[in-house]
């Protein structure tokens, strides 16, 4: 069994940051990637960002290109996100999620569908 636990949100202001963590335990996949999501209310789920667990490589989703980074440190297994230059458009539950590694999943890398394992979300409100 996979666990997920994500910790760091909370408030910021808009051009602020936040770091999102996300501790991962349990039988993960020999090769694995991680990545992170984000649900506003009414909204369907996004996916934000990802990291393959084999050699790191990335994405990201346009709307957080250039202000959001992903990275991984595997002595702690975790995964952080690191969010720079807010909006309040960036508001959301944020959630933490495990699945095969990119080119090994059943959809695209930024697919809720790619993904088996989940966190229980952490809230991220931006507001001056």
């Amino acid at each position: 069994q996979v666990q997920l636990v994500e910790s760091g949100g909370g408030s910021g202001q808009p051009g602020g940051s936040l770091r999102l963590s996300c501790e991962y335990s349990g039988s993960i996949y020999d090769f694995y990637a991680l990545a992170w999501f984000r649900q506003a209310p009414e909204k369907e789920r996004e996916g934000v960002s990802c990291i393959s667990g084999t050699d790191g490589s990335t994405y990201y989703a346009d709307s957080v290109r250039g202000r959001f980074t992903i990275y991984r440190d595997d002595n702690k297994n975790t995964v952080y996100l690191q969010m720079n230059n807010l909006n309040p458009e960036d508001t959301a539950v944020y959630y933490c999620a495990l699945g095969r590694d990119f080119g090994l999943q059943d959809g695209p890398v930024l697919a809720a569908r790619s993904y088996d394992y989940w966190g229980q979300g952490t809230q991220v409100t931006v507001s001056s």
